[in-house]
């Protein structure tokens, strides 16, 4: 007699940040643990800008671009400083693609400045 049953999938379950790394044909995946930092600029407010910094994991990058997931609700064109504990990545980027879903966003940034060899394919 048969049973249903139900089995874990042989093929991997691909995240958001892959999904959006699509788009980026030379996306390579890294696992490169950054905080950043977004800058408000408040203009004609005011208050004081702020700025807001999280904590993430780079997921995907090509030699002009990152992606990660992130809880801070971050915008197209948005400017962030990124960097590593050990201060080989310390430069600022641009949000050039926004995903959002339920409790995170999920982030494209584009380098403000040539970062020469923060990635290395072999």
């Amino acid at each position: 007699m048969a049973h249903q049953a139900t089995a874990p999938s042989r093929t991997a379950q691909t995240s958001a940040v892959a999904d959006l790394a699509r788009f980026f044909p030379e996306a390579t995946p890294v696992r490169i643990p950054v905080q950043f930092t977004r800058r408000n600029c408040a203009s004609n407010d005011s208050k004081a800008s702020a700025s807001v910094e999280e904590r993430t994991i780079i997921e995907f990058g090509t030699a002009r671009e990152v992606l990660f997931a992130c809880t801070t609700p971050l915008e197209f064109a948005d400017v962030l400083r990124l960097r590593n504990s050990d201060g080989s990545l310390d430069t600022e980027a641009s949000v050039v693609a926004v995903q959002y879903h339920p409790g995170k966003t999920i982030v494209a940034a584009r380098f403000s400045n040539s970062v020469p060899n923060w990635i290395v394919k072999s």
